[in-house]
């Protein structure tokens, strides 16, 4: 899926299965008032596709009932998108509405303008998918830096060994866009704009969730995040 869907028609859409996994009710509720403010809330910023919206609250509401997320925010990177695309949202749950929406770049294997490819493997230049949990910041080699905490084996729980943390990249901008028809691509990280990047990550730090979607069969079939009933390891520890 490369669109969107907007308004009325995706509330219709997550009242009924999201992608294979039914809603619980309070994703369903969050998923229907994002999507549907009254007109006394509309944010100007977008909210995230519905079916990706209903599988990242899914995930969350899994991982803090595990206490391996502090509650609140939940970061969503829609790698279906294309990388001129704003794929990231930073959505606060309880209060149920959208506060950043920006660009992202991915990995510089996973593909192109289009992401299709996906690695925890050290050295795969790849980004990974799944549920992350925030950590500290740093100040590396491109400003302040973000460390993120892979919660599903296999999948992404390499990733303080690869370094995958959220920066800024000059890489990552309109302009960028305007030369290329495209984002550049980072060594697996998820790059943000510079002059956005440390409001994002100061908002975002210190055990919030951040889940990163692609319709990937395997990582669909076995994430235990996606299917609470198998509850989620809590091996990674609570959140602090």
């Amino acid at each position: 899926m490369r669109g969107r869907l907007t308004g009325r028609v995706a509330v219709v859409v997550v009242l009924g299965s999201i992608a294979g996994f039914p809603p619980n009710a309070q994703a369903r509720h969050t998923v229907v008032r994002l999507l549907d403010p009254p007109a006394s809330r509309r944010s100007p910023l977008p909210s995230p596709p519905a079916d990706v919206l209903g599988i990242a609250l899914r995930a969350y509401e899994c991982a803090r009932e595990a206490r391996l997320v502090t509650p609140g925010l939940l970061t969503i990177i829609d790698y279906r998108l294309p990388s001129t695309a704003r794929r990231l949202w930073v959505v606060d749950v309880p209060g149920q509405r959208v506060l950043f929406n920006e660009l992202v770049a991915h990995g510089a294997a996973s593909g192109d303008n289009y992401a299709a490819a996906f690695s925890n493997e050290p050295g795969s230049r790849r980004s990974s998918l799944g549920l992350f949990r925030t950590e500290d910041t740093y100040q590396g080699e491109h400003g302040v830096s973000l460390r993120l905490s892979g919660l599903e084996p296999g999948i992404n729980d390499r990733a303080m060994e690869r370094a995958i943390v959220m920066h800024g990249a000059t890489y990552v901008s309109r302009s960028v866009i305007a030369a290329r028809g495209e984002l550049g691509r980072s060594w697996g990280c998820p790059a943000l704009e510079p002059g956005v990047e440390r409001r994002v990550i100061d908002r975002i730090k210190g055990g919030t969730a951040l889940f990163a979607y692609y319709p990937e069969p395997h990582w669909l079939r076995s994430s235990r995040f996606l299917r609470c009933d198998e509850r989620a390891d809590t091996s990674a520890g609570p959140a602090g």
